[in-house]
């Protein structure tokens, strides 16, 4: 994909606004609880993520498509409490070789690659044989009322393109299944801003 289309400079100011508030530090804990040894985070945004990595993590390889968000990940990688490589790079065309990550985090990006199946495929290919993939990610609604408004939202293209590439009405976590992964302990929730609250999914899978 051309460089241009990961270029979103409004989005990228918006998003180092919020994203500290997106999740709860508590959550962020918890996604990163127990992790070891190499973990690949897709779609890294501006590096939130990276003080919450527990010592037990030797290398942290975070992936972040878009420049902005990629440069303010830079600064928050050099403050970081483990070594953490922030690179060019798509959940599409991971740029690691097979079986060469303990674990995979993704965290609200789900909802925003090109290619979802395509993504998921290529997180179990640079994964080890029993690896986890770690997520936490907003879905589609179970209710039929908001869901039909949720994929509304995204047919219009509206909010895809103030979104940077972002999609509501995703059904992630039935996506991870067919991908292959074996699901482990997950949770249901509501979380965001009041009335703009979605449904989220977050917890474990692992590659077969």
């Amino acid at each position: 994909m051309a460089a241009a289309e990961h270029d979103h400079p409004l989005f990228a100011r918006f998003w180092k606004v919020v994203a500290p508030g997106a999740m709860a530090g508590r959550d962020r804990d918890t996604l990163l609880a127990g992790l070891t040894g190499t973990v690949l985070e897709v779609g890294a945004g501006t590096g939130v993520n990276f003080a919450h990595y527990p010592p037990s993590v030797a290398k942290v390889v975070a992936i972040e498509p878009e420049p902005h968000l990629r440069e303010e990940a830079a600064r928050h990688a050099a403050r970081a409490p483990v070594a953490v490589e922030v690179v060019d790079g798509e959940a599409e065309a991971v740029p690691l070789s097979d079986a060469s990550v303990d674990a995979v985090v993704t965290s609200l990006v789900l909802c925003s690659v090109t290619d979802q199946a395509a993504s998921l495929t290529e997180l179990q290919r640079v994964l080890r044989p029993g690896g986890e993939l770690r997520f936490y990610e907003h879905v589609v609604a179970h209710r039929d009322r908001p869901a039909a408004f949720q994929r509304w939202l995204d047919r219009s293209g509206v909010w895809p393109k103030l979104g940077a590439g972002c999609h509501v009405s995703r059904d992630t976590l039935s996506a991870i299944e067919r991908s292959g992964f074996v699901l482990g302990e997950h949770r249901r929730f509501m979380s965001g801003f009041g009335p703009f609250a979605l449904p989220h999914i977050a917890g474990v899978a692992t590659r077969r």
